[in-house]
């Protein structure tokens, strides 16, 4: 997939890049397995047994952050996340190209913004939880966490592009002009 002809350096951020998004998706699919099965057990628990886990309900509450920051990474990466598009369909397709680095730029500023409140909330949360309460207290991690991966992950791709679009544009190259596709007339 690497370009040999590619500097050595953008081969590390695509090495770094592709385990960021091995990670994201281990990290998602685990989280998504996990999240399933603490409900169903507290479902039969509830259901058949007449009593349940305390603690599920905040576990299950942070396991859907943990899906939510690691499918916004994944999104992100294929460009294919929720956009509020004014202006762009106004702009011609080189003025939009010319406009998305500098836009995730932007987003990885505001993401990264957002890391370091959450990290300071999270201290709050880790000085004022009752004694008791201080386990849940690392899940809310998250937050500090996702915020950062997602500030990584949109600088990679300032640097790198979008992999998807790389893929389409890969492909229509391949084909040849003499395509054996038929063409209704």
């Amino acid at each position: 997939m690497l370009d040999q002809t590619m500097p050595s350096w953008l081969k590390v951020i695509f090495k770094v890049k592709h385990g960021l998004i091995i990670f994201e998706k281990v990290v998602a699919i685990s989280s998504l397995f996990l999240l399933l099965l603490l409900a169903i057990v507290q479902i039969i628990a509830r259901n058949f047994f007449d009593m349940g886990f305390t603690h599920v309900d905040v576990i299950s509450r942070h396991l859907i952050l943990f899906i939510i920051f690691m499918g916004a990474a994944l999104v992100s990466e294929q460009n294919r996340h929720i956009k509020i598009d004014i202006l762009v369909p106004l702009l011609n397709t080189e003025q939009q190209e010319k406009l998305i680095r500098p836009l995730l730029v932007l987003c990885a500023i505001i993401s990264g913004i957002f890391a370091w409140y959450s990290i300071g909330f999270w201290l709050d949360e880790w000085e004022y939880a009752p004694s008791n309460e201080k386990w849940s207290v690392y899940l809310a991690l998250i937050l500090p966490f996702g915020f950062s991966i997602l500030s990584l992950h949109l600088l990679l791709l300032t640097i790198t592009g979008f992999e998807h679009d790389k893929v389409l544009l890969e492909k229509e190259k391949k084909q040849s002009p003499h395509c054996s596709c038929s063409n209704a007339s």
